[in-house]
């Protein structure tokens, strides 16, 4: 049985292939902001639109569309909104998406609990997740990790 061997063309063809799927790939990657100051969401880039909510201060989005002055966000719940971009920061927080979250002293089921928070608490994230889990601190100063299944943000 004779098979086909791929000429140097039709590998090269492939690499670039996977090189763009890639990079696609990483080019949606999330880009998650932070709010500075508690303020208003509207439904349209510019203050005379409707006023949708008032986001708290620290509060993980996700900027899909950014211009000079507005952003187009995402909030956890799904809900796309628009936010004045000097009201957002490149900090990352997340935000607790289960009724109770445990913070544990390692990436580990069963390590530990240092503080267990409830559901729409925000945590600052101070590294990104590695294996399932990140680490954040509390606002009180407690540090630890949490699974990222139970946190919004990332």
């Amino acid at each position: 049985m004779l098979r086909h061997r791929p000429s140097c063309n039709e590998m090269s063809i492939r690499c670039v292939g996977l090189v763009l799927a890639l990079g696609c790939a990483l080019a949606q990657a999330a880009d998650f902001r932070s709010v500075t100051e508690a303020t208003v969401l509207y439904d349209a880039p510019a203050v005379r639109g409707k006023k949708l909510y008032v986001a708290p201060r620290g509060m993980p989005l996700e900027a899909v569309i950014v211009n000079e002055a507005w952003v187009r966000v995402r909030d956890k719940s799904g809900e796309m909104t628009w936010i004045e971009r000097r009201y957002l920061s490149d900090k990352r927080t997340v935000i607790a998406n289960a009724p109770t979250v445990a913070v544990r002293e390692q990436a580990n089921p069963g390590a530990k609990v240092v503080i267990t928070v409830a559901q729409d608490v925000v945590l600052d994230l101070v590294e990104p997740p590695m294996s399932g889990w990140a680490r954040v601190r509390h606002r009180e100063g407690a540090t630890g990790f949490v699974p990222a299944s139970q946190v919004w943000g990332l």
